[in-house]
């Protein structure tokens, strides 16, 4: 039986949990967004070489990955975020029926892929715990997602927790001290940050960051 159910404790911990880490230091700012995309060209992203990927273009201020055989994706190759942080993502899958969105993303030294609709179009959860990826391991969890339709996901990394949320609601979260990281390897190229997409049409609006006062 998939492992979608949130509880109404995790839940509350998960409010509790964006809340603190959206606060900033006793008498400061909340840190301005800094654009990865701005949505008239790829600026520092690169085509990521899987080989057999698809195309990759802007259109209609969209990064589109095209469908590949099976990954398209891009590589963010300017200084990637650090320490705290937030990362924004906004993304539709346009055709296809796997995930339109794979997310990959610095946590200290280690990284970790938020997937979204895989593993035949509704499963999402970070990769890589344990060994065990967003399949196999307790951050699965599953959500419909609709072609064409846009989906704002925000990642939030903290050295105590990260967490992610689907247009403002719970996703999935964990303790990174308490599991090993990792990619699976054919994502590894996507480091330090990259989206990518499986045999499916994605078009990403927005991709951005910011920096979290601690």
């Amino acid at each position: 039986m998939p492992r979608h159910a949130v509880s109404s404790c995790f839940v509350a911990a998960f409010a509790l949990l964006a809340g603190c880490a959206g606060t900033p230091g006793a008498g400061g700012a909340s840190a301005a967004w800094q654009p990865l995309f701005d949505g008239a060209s790829l600026g520092a992203f690169a085509v990521t070489d899987f080989g057999g990927q698809g195309e990759v273009a802007v259109r209609d201020g969209a990064l589109v990955l095209g469908i590949g055989s099976p990954l398209t994706g891009v590589t963010w190759t300017g200084e990637p975020p650090a320490g705290s942080y937030e990362l924004e993502v906004v993304a539709a899958r346009v055709q296809g029926g796997d995930f339109f969105c794979g997310l990959t993303f610095p946590v200290g030294q280690d990284h970790l892929t938020l997937v979204l609709g895989g593993w035949g179009g509704s499963l999402c959860g970070f990769s890589s715990l344990d060994g065990n990826d967003a399949a196999h391991n307790d951050s699965r969890c599953m959500r419909g997602f609709t072609d064409g339709q846009d989906y704002a996901i925000r990642v939030t990394v903290t050295p105590e927790q990260v967490t992610a949320t689907l247009d403002g609601q719970p996703l999935c979260a964990i303790d990174p001290r308490k599991h090993a990281l990792s990619l699976r390897p054919e994502v590894r190229l996507c480091r330090p940050v990259g989206l990518a997409s499986f045999a499916t049409e994605a078009a990403i609006r927005t991709a951005r960051w910011r920096p979290l006062a601690r």
